[in-house]
């Protein structure tokens, strides 16, 4: 074998591990398990490290001179005590699964760090000189070597496991093979070092391996180390599958969520007609019962009032009269109230407060309710889609109370923050069990529209009743939002 052979075998094995290292250290970061994140900087220093370690071995090989040679072996030792340390860390971290583990995870480098040195101490008393490099080197590759390699070749194992936990078959199978290829590297490759004096080395070395196989040691170190990069870098690629399967799992989140939204814009349009057309059917009816009626009262009064001017009954014809003036006067009444209920002019005249005591004093005076509006804070202008929907509100939950919780008095308290607006009605009502209204009994309608409308301003809805005890409906809306019609 030539030495030109090796040096040729020197530079694939050292570029092996440094494209690892190179290829580790770029993409290492992209992993989301944290335990696998930790642990590969270490493997990207193993590889970096170690490459440049067996290009110092093919430089000197190739008969360039580093200087001092005595300097040289320490630089390359401490070069490659450091790597194989480096790689006892990235097996230490792929088998540290539970927090205390992880937290003790360094303790395995240190301490086979504490032995290696331990041995360098006590070989420098009992060798020469001229023995103690090629003896260092060879307790390097027997103490730090062969269990950082059996470390990773274990943890790499675990993290074959976690692939296929994660339903990462193929990427798994690349850990595994490259557990295999650790593990002959350091049990095979690192078991036939340089021979030297210090025990088994001075037997089983690399000239046995030569002897038994037929080719050098180095040899099949660079054809590993081959091996264990190729596969370390093909499970990298599982970073590039996990991130697609996120952006893929964001995208269809993405797109659900568009449908629930459109469902529930399409459900609120379904609504909102729906209570349009109940609106409309309200006028109507109330406009049938009472100003229809009222106008053919007053058809039929004129007519039969035309039949007394020409009987001359005078006395009956202004009684007549007086009677048309009455009705005329209780439709007009009607038709003020209905127009006052579709858009008290108030609420754009005077303002919120104002047309909220006009409301709870025309509530009094129709049904035997005490109303108390109470206005605390500043009174600010505020946008007409919260004015009108905050009176809807009230609007709706006065109907509540009057309709179903047979109170004496209700207390309603509006108060202007400092972002937004809040507004409490409370009633000494009989109150209700809250679970069952949303489950289609009494009230869930008009509790519904109210919800509604405060989602529609970005505000919160909360409700608070037990039976016996009373109502308390909370709504808040942020001033600054979307003019929204509600």
């Amino acid at each position: 074998m030539t030495s030109q052979y090796i040096t040729v075998v020197y530079f694939f094995y050292g570029l092996a591990f440094y494209s690892m290292g190179l290829l580790v250290t770029i993409e290492g970061g992209r992993s989301s398990d944290p335990r696998l994140r930790r642990a590969l900087p270490p493997l990207a220093g193993f590889g970096l490290i170690h490459g440049i370690h067996e290009w110092l071995d093919m430089f000197s090989l190739s008969g360039v001179s580093f200087g001092n040679t005595v300097i040289f072996d320490g630089v390359r030792l401490a070069i490659l005590s450091f790597s194989f340390l480096s790689l006892a860390a990235f097996g230490s971290y792929l088998l540290a699964t539970t927090p205390a583990a992880q937290r003790l995870v360094m303790l395995v480098p240190l301490t086979l760090e504490a032995v290696w040195v331990f041995g360098l101490v006590y070989f420098r008393g009992q060798y020469s000189p001229t023995e103690i490099w090629s003896v260092a080197d060879v307790w390097t590759r027997y103490t730090l070597a062969i269990p950082a390699s059996i470390l990773t070749a274990i943890g790499l194992v675990v993290q074959q496991r976690a692939f296929r936990r994660a339903g990462l078959i193929r990427f798994g199978q690349d850990a595994l093979l490259a557990a295999v290829a650790f593990g002959w590297y350091g049990l095979v490759g690192q078991i036939f070092p340089s021979a030297s004096p210090l025990p088994p080395s001075n037997v089983v070395n690399s000239q046995l391996f030569q002897e038994w196989f037929g080719f050098p040691v180095q040899l099949f170190r660079a054809f590993v180390a081959l091996a264990a990069s190729v596969f370390v870098i093909r499970f990298l690629r599982a970073f590039q599958v996990e991130i697609d399967r996120q952006i893929a799992s964001l995208q269809a989140g993405r797109l659900q969520e568009a449908e629930e939204r459109e469902k529930l814009r399409s459900e609120l349009f379904k609504r909102v007609v729906s209570a349009q057309e109940s609106e409309r059917q309200r006028i109507a009816r109330e406009l049938h019962d009472e100003t229809g009626q009222a106008l053919t009262a007053i058809g039929m009064g004129l007519r039969g009032l035309s039949s007394s001017v020409q009987a001359s009954r005078k006395e009956q014809a202004v009684q007549g009269l007086r009677q048309l003036e009455i009705l005329t006067t209780h439709s007009l009444d009607e038709l003020q109230r209905l127009i006052s209920d579709l858009r008290p002019s108030h609420l754009d005249d005077l303002g919120l407060p104002s047309a909220l005591r006009w409301y709870a004093s025309d509530i009094e005076g129709r049904a035997s309710l005490n109303v108390r509006v109470e206005i605390r804070g500043v009174e600010r202008d505020i946008s007409p889609s919260i004015k009108t929907a905050v009176f809807r509100i009230v609007q709706e939950a006065l109907t509540n109370v009057v309709k179903h919780a047979g109170a004496k008095e209700t207390h309603i308290t509006v108060q202007y923050g400092d972002e937004g607006l809040s507004v409490r009605v409370q009633d000494d009502g009989q109150g209700f069990d809250t679970q069952a209204s949303g489950s289609g009994k009494r009230m869930s309608w008009g509790l519904k529209n109210i919800e509604e409308r405060t989602v529609l301003l970005g505000g919160k809805f909360k409700l608070y009743s037990r039976p016996g005890e009373g109502t308390i409906i909370d709504v808040s809306v942020p001033y600054a939002q979307e003019s929204v019609e509600v």
